[in-house]
Parts: structure tokens; sequence; C-alpha cells
């Protein structure tokens, strides 16, 4: 092999250097913890590691900004680096920084063993990215087997609250059986076209896409991956993962996991298993209805902040599909803006949430709504950056949430789908009560001998709580002046 030949195969990896920056920063906090334990050291080496790729990322978006493109560059068969794939990769780089500075703060009263967790989210965070990239059904499994074995071990990491031992379990079993299904959807795909690449599985069954091998592969798939978005009627599991994981890592199952999971999705359908087939459009529509009715309707009677975010999060995938549903092919733009504003404002409402937490401390976490009965006069910074996130989720103008939902209807409308815009409007309407009942609970007067649980020390000049603020200012910047997050967005293309 000649010297221009191992130039010529290491350039075709280079679109991949950020997720290799990460890989290896996980291998050197894994020798860190191999020659001196240290959770600062871990830490700072992680965000380190994630603070170099998520540079290189921003580098590569400024770039498509001024040039109005980013180059698509396929990577061997298994993965096309685009520029859909690079600002998802993005958000979740910085929505992986933002879970480290988290787990910092939040283990601090941990007395058990702490390094490993930053193995585990990096190598995570490695998974979630090359899920956006994917373009083979080989590629796709093994990201999201990488990715879903770390999420099981960091969401039982605190072992020692039951509570979060058995969400791990729960996680386990369920994902496993969850993976087999798409297994096998992918076997009886590959058994009707003979193909795993998503371009090539298009060319051969666009002649015959009502198949019965491949319709019963695509609804296996399918099947498998709502679980993973936990969309109705796949969603049992949410509640009871999100409310026994440690914050931190609700944070990434509820943003990096369904960023990565929703954008290899939509790769597919828009390839191998295109939207237009009558069977997805019909199994597309009622997991849409579904999750916004099923996600709101439970979430208005939860008294748990964490199992209310849960299934408020169904209802936000319900959203997004309704995009799909409305703009199908064109959705691109509209889903990416959605799925970058539902991630940043997560951040900042479960940041809150972690802040207040920790993982041995007498009353657990904060996660109850009597826990943040007068908040406000309490802490007065915390309960407004909460303020901002439950109006950011409810859609309120002036904030992020409001130009997301707009988006969405706008694609709504301009399809003529009149009874997906009655489906949006009735779901933001139940959304706006819970919403606004968590907001309603910080500002009344708090009993007079009731124990309260306290925030973390000086939070606010600690790097998870400096995260928590710059968050809180990007949600209110966006919904104010959102043409810097649009230009961005119209990177986002779905290469070949």
């Amino acid at each position: 092999m000649t010297v221009a030949t191992v130039n010529q195969t290491l350039s075709q990896f280079v679109p991949l250097l950020p997720v290799f920056v990460v890989i290896l920063t996980a291998i050197v906090v894994m020798l860190g913890v191999a020659f001196k334990r240290s959770h600062l050291l871990s830490v700072i080496i992680t965000t380190t590691g994630l603070n170099v790729a998520l540079g290189m990322l921003l580098l590569t978006l400024y770039q498509g900004v001024q040039g109005q493109n980013i180059a698509s560059s396929l990577v061997t068969t298994m993965f096309v680096v685009d520029g859909y794939a690079v600002v998802l990769m993005s958000m979740i780089v910085i929505t992986a920084l933002a879970c480290a500075t988290l787990l910092h703060a939040y283990l601090t009263e941990f007395d058990d063993i702490k390094e490993e967790i930053y193995m585990l989210l990096l190598f995570a965070v490695a998974g979630a990215m090359l899920l956006t990239a994917a373009r083979n059904f080989a590629s796709f499994f093994i990201a999201l087997e990488l990715m879903g074995v770390s999420s099981v071990a960091m969401i039982a990491y605190t072992f020692k609250r039951h509570v979060s031992l058995e969400a791990g379990i729960k996680y386990l079993v369920l994902s496993a059986t969850a993976s087999a299904t798409l297994l096998m959807g992918m076997a009886l795909i590959y058994a009707a076209s003979g193909r795993l690449d998503f371009i090539e599985i298009a060319q051969i069954t666009r002649s015959f896409s009502n198949h019965p091998i491949l319709a019963l592969g695509a609804v296996l798939l399918f099947v498998a991956v709502g679980f993973k978005l936990s969309l109705a009627p796949l969603h049992q599991w949410t509640a009871d993962v999100y409310q026994g994981a440690p914050a931190p890592i609700t944070l990434f199952m509820s943003t990096i996991s369904k960023l990565a999971v929703f954008a290899v999705f939509f790769r597919v359908l828009l390839t191998a298993v295109p939207y237009t087939m009558e069977y997805m459009s019909t199994v597309l529509t009622v997991a849409a209805v579904l999750s916004v009715v099923v996600g709101n309707l439970l979430a208005v009677v939860q008294v748990n902040l964490k199992r209310l975010l849960a299934f408020s999060s169904i209802a936000h995938m319900g959203y997004i599909l309704l995009a799909i549903l409305a703009m199908g092919g064109q959705s691109t733009y509209y889903v990416v803006m959605y799925l970058l504003v539902y991630a940043l404002t997560s951040i900042g409402a479960i940041g809150v949430i972690s802040l207040m937490s920790s993982p041995y401390s007498k009353h657990t976490e904060a996660e109850t709504l009597a826990d943040y009965r007068g908040l406000f006069w309490r802490h007065p910074v915390l309960a407004s950056v909460m303020t901002v996130m439950m109006l950011s989720l409810a859609g309120i103008p002036l904030t992020a949430g409001f130009i997301a939902k707009f988006f969405v209807m706008l694609a709504i409308v301009q399809a003529h789908s009149w009874w997906l815009a009655a489906l949006l409007i009735v779901g933001s309407a139940i959304g706006l009560y819970y919403y606004l009942r968590v907001i309603v609970v910080m500002f009344m007067t708090p009993p007079p001998q009731a124990h309260h649980i306290s925030q973390l020390p000086h939070w606010g000049v600690k790097a998870a709580g400096v995260m928590v603020l710059l968050v809180t200012l990007a949600v209110l910047f966006i919904g104010v002046y959102p043409s810097p997050l649009m230009d961005v967005v119209t990177l986002a293309y779905i290469g070949g």
C-alpha cells in the first residue's frame, strides 16, 4: 500500500474527527482512572475533549453559514457527514457538556466511585454522534447499541438508590427487547431488498414498496424506534426511567438519546423506508395522534416534576411527527429546529432539578412539585430559570419554544392539514395548563414548617450554574431574535 493510498484512506475519516476526539477523550479518562482517581480531573478531561469536538463542529458550521452549504462527505459506505449530521452533532455535544457539568455538581456528595460515569457518558455521546451520520443498517445498529448499553449503566449508576437500580433494570430489559425487534425488522428489510445501505434499499424497493416482507420489516423497525423515542403506545417505560435515573442522566435520556435516534429515523424515512408508503403513513399518523393526546393527558395528573417532563417529552415527539406528516421530505428544517429548541429548553428545566438534587441526601432528589412550592421566595433566580423553561415548553411568545411551535404550525398550514393544526392547538392548550401549574407552585407561599430541599451552595458561580444561566439567556435570545439559529438550521439537509 503506497503512502498516497494511506493518505487518501485517512482523509476519508476526517469528517468524523469530532467523533474520534470524543472516543479518545473516553480512553484518556479511562487511563486517568487507572493511574489516579480524581473526580475533578475526570470532569476536566471530559469537558476539554467535548469542547475540542464542539470547536471543530462549530468551525464547520461557521464555514457553512459563510458559504451557505456544507459539503456531504461519504465515510466508507457506513456513514455520511452532511449538514444534517453536523448540526445535530453540535447540539449533542453541547448537551453532553451540560450533562458533564451537572454530573460534577450532582455527584459532589456521592460516597462511591464517580469517575467511570464520565467514560460511559463519552462512549454514549460517541454512539449518538455516529447515529446522526449513519446511512447503513449495520452502522445504525452498532451506534445505537454503543449509546444504549452505556445509557443502561448510567441510569443505574447511583445503584444504592433503589429507584435508580430499578430504572436501570427496567430499561435494560425493555431496551434489549426493542433491539431484538429492531434486528428482526432490519433482517426482513434485508430479505426483501438484499441491501443494508439506505440509498440502495430505496432504489431497489421503489418498484415494490408494498411487498409484505418489506412492510413487516418497516413496522418492526418503527416499533423499535418508537420505543427509543417513547412514542405512544410504546411509552410505558419513560416516566419510571426518567424518575429513577440521576437527574443529569435524565437530561441525557430526554435530549441526546432522542436527538440521535430521531436523526437516524428521519434519514431512514426519507430513504430506505419512505414515509410515503401507505402503511408507514398510517403508522406515523397513529403514533403522532396517540403521542400528543396520551402524553399531554398523562402529564396533567402528575405531581412529580420528572414524570411530568417525561410525559411532556412524549407529546413533543408527537409534535415533530406532525411536521413530518404535513410536509414529508420538505420538513427537515422544521424537524431540526424543533429538536434543537426542545433540547436547549430541557437542559434548563432538568438543570434546575439537578442543581437542587443529590443522590444520597435525606430527601433524595427535588422531583416532586411540593419541593418547588415557594421556590421563588427562597431562590428567585432558580425559580426564574424554571419559569422561562416552562414557558418555552408551553410555546409562549418571546421564548425559543414559541419559535419552534410556530414553525411546526407553519408547516402544517402550508400543507393545508387542518386536522393536524387542530391537534397541535389542543395539545398545546392542555400542555399550557400543567406548565403553568409548575410556575404557580413556585410562586405560592411556602408552608411555614415545611422541609425544603436546598440548591447546590453557591451554584451561580460554579460551572453547572453558569451553564444553566447561559442556556436561559439563549432560550430568551432565540425567542426574540431567532435569525442566527435559523441560519444554522438551514444548513441541515439530508445528503446522499
